[in-house]
C-alpha cells in the first residue's frame, strides 16, 4: 500500500470515528457535559501515557501550548453555534471550510504545496460537506445566529490542525504530541464545565453514563490522534478534507442510528465528497 493511501485509510478510520463521538454528543441532553467527559477521558488517558512515551522535543512545545489555547476557543465557539441555532444546518459549514483554510495556512506556515488535482479534490470534499448546510434551505436567511460563530469554529478547526500538524513532526515522536496534547488540552473545558455545572452534577453523569464518556473519548482520541500521526505523513489540507468526511459519516449514522430521512441533498453530498476524496488519492 502506498503512503498516500495509507494516509487515506487512516483518516477515513478517523473519520468514523469522529461521526460516532459526533453521534454520541448529539444524542447527550447536555452537551457540555458530554463535552466535558470525553475530554476528561483524554486528559487521564493522556496522563497514564506520558510517564511511557519519551517527552517531546522542546521544539514542539510553543505548538502543544497554542494548540490547547485554539482547542478551547473552538470548544466555547462549537457550544456556542449549539446555543444560537440548528447546528445540523451550520456545522457543515464549519467543518467543510475548515479543509480550504487548513490548505491554504499550511502553504503559507509550513511551505506545503498541493497539485491541482489534489486542491479541486479538497474543494469537491469541502463544497460536498457545505452543501449538507442548505438541506433545511439556505443557512444565510440573516435570522440564523449560529452562521458567526460557525465560520469562527471553522477558523479554530483550521488553527489548531496546523499548529498540531506542524507540532507533531518536530516532536521528535508524534505519539508523544498526542498524548501531552491529551492531557493539556482536557484541563480548560473540564475546570470551566465543573465551574458552570458544578461538581455534583459533572460527577453524577460521570457516574450514570461513564460508559458513553469512555466511548466518547476513547474515539475523540483516537480519531484525533490518527489525524495528527497522518499530518505528519502527509500534506495537512489532504488529511483535513478526508477528515471532514465525518460530517457525511454523521449524516449517514443520523439515518441509521435516529431514523432521520434520506434526502437527495445527502445522496448529493455524499457521492461529491467520495469523488473528492478519489482525486485526492489518484
Amino acid at each position: 500500500m502506498s503512503e498516500d493511501n495509507l494516509i487515506v485509510v487512516l483518516v477515513l478510520f478517523a473519520a468514523l470515528l469522529h461521526a460516532s463521538w459526533n453521534a454520541l454528543v448529539k444524542g447527550g441532553q447536555d452537551k457540555l457535559i458530554v463535552l466535558a467527559t470525553a475530554n476528561f477521558v483524554g486528559t487521564v488517558f493522556g496522563f497514564v501515557c506520558i510517564f511511557v512515551l519519551p517527552f517531546p522535543d522542546s521544539a514542539a512545545w510553543p505548538y502543544l501550548i497554542a494548540s490547547a489555547i485554539f482547542h478551547t476557543g473552538y470548544y466555547f465557539y462549537l457550544l456556542n453555534a449549539y446555543e444560537h441555532g440548528d447546528l445540523s444546518q451550520v456545522y457543515p459549514l464549519a467543518r467543510g471550510t475548515a479543509p480550504l483554510l487548513i490548505s491554504i495556512g499550511a502553504w503559507i506556515f509550513a511551505g506545503e504545496t498541493i497539485t491541482v488535482i489534489g486542491m479541486f479534490g479538497v474543494c469537491l470534499a469541502s463544497f460536498g460537506i457545505i452543501a449538507l448546510s442548505f438541506e433545511r434551505g439556505s443557512p444565510f436567511n440573516g435570522k440564523n445566529h449560529a452562521v458567526i460563530p460557525a465560520l469562527v469554529t471553522s477558523l479554530w478547526i483550521a488553527a489548531y490542525s496546523i499548529t498540531d500538524g506542524i507540532g507533531g513532526r518536530l516532536a521528535g515522536n508524534v505519539f508523544s504530541y498526542v498524548v501531552w496534547l491529551a492531557f493539556i488540552d482536557g484541563i480548560p473545558i473540564v475546570l470551566y464545565t465543573i465551574h458552570l455545572r458544578g461538581s455534583t452534577e459533572v460527577f453524577s453523569y460521570l457516574r450514570s453514563r461513564w460508559v458513553f464518556g469512555v466511548l466518547g473519548g476513547t474515539f475523540s482520541l483516537l480519531a484525533y490522534g490518527t489525524v495528527i500521526y497522518a499530518m505528519s505523513l502527509g500534506a495537512m489540507g489532504m488529511v483535513s478534507a478526508v477528515r471532514e468526511t465525518s460530517v457525511i459519516m454523521a449524516a449517514l449514522i443520523g439515518i441509521v442510528w435516529f431514523k432521520e430521512k434520506l434526502t437527495p441533498i445527502r445522496v448529493i453530498a455524499a457521492i461529491v465528497v467520495t469523488l473528492g476524496v478519489l482525486l485526492l488519492k489518484s
